[in-house]
């Protein structure tokens, strides 16, 4: 065996182990509609074309798939905190399927103060997820479903929040977000909100802002 056949050998094995040990989605696909629709499928897709913002397809080393879909915001409703700030918040929503062979953890943690408001220097958006899980039946509801709002924000308007969940695979999870704003403030357009995937860094987006909020983990 002569010394090239050899060095091509030695290069195909190590690219393949390199390919087989990246665990991370590379591949994406940003889109703002549902592309894949089955007949069982087809009535609740409905509902959720009309209250999808943006998609993005994830593709992994083995051509498999992780799909997250972000809502439009339902709300605009008013809320006092026990200190008597007066916010506007707006509920949203975000749905991840995972068509991959592994089961994946999904963590994700949002500060306090994360985000500021570009027209109040110093003060800034305020994001709670609460722990009710959405499904896509409850997307034609008022608040996409979420009730007795109020208690929960006054216990945790000035926590931290965090979400922890093993999605199997073939299996999907989705979470609420409320994102709050003071009045007063950013009275500009309608607010946007999305996350989003880069490598196994999750990033969550209001606006033009975008941080590191978690990760995910192959299990």
């Amino acid at each position: 065996m002569n010394k090239i056949t050899i060095l091509l050998i030695l290069v195909t094995v190590l690219f393949s182990c390199k390919k087989d040990n990246n665990s991370g989605f590379d591949a994406v696909d940003k889109q703002t509609d549902l592309v894949k629709n089955t007949e069982k499928d087809k009535k609740s897709n409905s509902n959720i074309d009309k209250s999808i913002y943006t998609k993005y397809v994830y593709t992994n080393s083995k051509d498999k798939s992780l799909i997250v879909q972000n809502s439009l915001p339902k709300g605009g409703i008013k809320y006092s905190d026990p200190k008597g700030n007066e916010y506007i918040y707006a509920i949203f929503w975000t749905r991840i399927i995972n068509e991959t062979d592994d089961s994946i953890e999904l963590k994700i943690n949002f500060p306090i103060d994360s985000y500021e408001i570009p027209t109040l220097r110093g003060k800034y958006y305020k994001t709670l997820i609460p722990s009710d899980t959405m499904t896509i039946q409850k997307i034609p509801l008022f608040n996409y479903g979420l009730t007795n709002l109020e208690p929960f924000f006054d216990k945790n308007i000035d926590k931290p929040s965090s979400l922890n969940r093993i999605i199997k695979p073939k299996e999907s999870t989705a979470f609420y977000v409320v994102v709050f704003r003071l009045i007063g403030g950013d009275q500009y357009g309608v607010l946007r909100t999305e996350l989003s995937l880069k490598g196994q860094n999750l990033f969550y987006k209001i606006r033009d802002k975008e941080i590191l909020c978690g990760n995910i983990e192959i299990k």
